[in-house]
């Protein structure tokens, strides 16, 4: 190998080629572009293969995003370390206007030499493969609300005003088939709409049964049913933060987890002048949503109810006493700052990341199979 010890190597990943930079080790090793590779499992091993050769041990990085995560696995079967980069996170100069691969691909490789460079979490492919299932299915419940709502604005335009009480009853669906326009073209436009909701919600049921079967084999099935000890932690509230966070033990703290989540408030102080403003809403949203529904449940008194006296049964004592004892305290929390004048969403939220902080607590007394 001569004078080469190590190399940081960059991919700027798109879906036909990779653009490639490697930058050698010291503080003054050069920075170059090394050109293009085509995407496809067999060039990119060879690629990585003739840059071992020559500078020996890799540290490989590349930006998060629709390529997935083969490039990483790849990599770490070849024997080199890999990083994948946290695309908003990533150092920009505010006077770069021109944005090409090869830049990309060169400053990867100069921040990466640096460390200036922050990682995403890498789930396993059976983690990977619950985590599609899940939000598969939280696609199609949005279809459902959206083919919903296109059908009640069709309704509404039409002077067809449903007053019975709320929408989607058996009351409400009868109300439904009693309804008739008089040219053959709207009857065609609302029965057409009647149908795609039933095969969405179809759909939607279909998704909750794999996930009721598939999710008790899956490792992190005792930690799914641990978080399900929160009340407003459902099962599918449970499913989706644990699909979505993996592995708790990645935050050393309750306040990096709040922070992951995006539950934190925005600051942009200077001197002694402190402002802080709105949720940074940063990190994993599908899990901090999960959160928000849940908390709506804390409005009401403590109480141990009867679905959730049967989530409670054979879990430990240590995550039924953290439990109770989020309950207690979000409960108490959350009429004390409604009774001050706070904002509906303001309470919500501050509710939220408080269960964060008990959801972190519960998942460190669990240990997945």
């Amino acid at each position: 190998m001569g004078e080469y010890s190590g190399a940081f190597v960059a991919f700027d990943v798109a879906k036909a080629k990779h653009a490639i930079a490697v930058a050698e080790a010291g503080r003054t090793g050069e920075v170059r572009f090394l050109g293009e590779v085509e995407n496809t499992p067999a060039r990119i091993e060879r690629t990585i293969k003739k840059l071992a050769a020559r500078y020996g041990r890799l540290q490989v990085c590349f930006e998060a995003g629709p390529t997935g995560y083969g490039l990483y696995r790849q990599t770490r079967e070849l024997g080199h370390d890999c990083l994948v980069v946290a695309p908003a996170l990533i150092p920009k100069r505010a006077g770069e206007r021109v944005k090409t691969n090869r830049r990309d691909a060169v400053t990867l490789a100069r921040l990466h030499r640096a460390g200036e460079l922050t990682g995403v979490w890498v789930p396993d492919p059976v983690h990977e493969a619950i985590r599609d299932l899940v939000r598969a299915r939280e696609a199609a419940m949005e279809d459902v609300r959206r083919k919903r709502q296109q059908l009640l604005s069709f309704l509404l335009r039409h002077g067809r005003i449903y007053t019975g009480g709320g929408h989607w009853t058996l009351a409400h669906r009868r109300w439904l088939a009693r309804q008739a326009f008089g040219h053959p073209a709207q009857q065609i436009v609302f029965q057409e709409a009647v149908d795609v909701i039933e095969d969405t919600a179809q759909r939607l049921r279909r998704l909750d049964e794999q996930l009721a079967v598939i999710v008790p084999t899956w490792s992190l099935a005792p930690l799914v049913q641990a978080y399900q000890a929160m009340r407003g932690a459902s099962f599918l509230v449970a499913v989706t933060f644990a699909a979505e966070i993996g592995d708790i033990s990645r935050f050393d703290t309750p306040r990096q987890l709040m922070s992951f989540l995006g539950l934190v408030p925005s600051e942009r102080s200077t001197g002694d002048t402190v402002r802080r403003h709105g949720l940074t809403l940063a990190g994993n949203r599908r899990a901090r949503r999960a959160l928000i529904e849940a908390a709506w449940t804390y409005r009401y008194p403590a109480r141990v109810s009867a679905t959730l006296r049967a989530r409670l049964e054979g879990l430990p004592k240590a995550v039924r006493d953290i439990a109770w004892k989020g309950q207690v305290r979000l409960c108490a929390r959350y009429r004390r700052l409604s009774a001050a004048g706070k904002k509906l969403p303001v309470v919500v939220a501050a509710i939220a990341r408080e269960m964060a902080a008990f959801l972190w607590a519960i998942g460190r007394e669990v240990v997945p199979v």
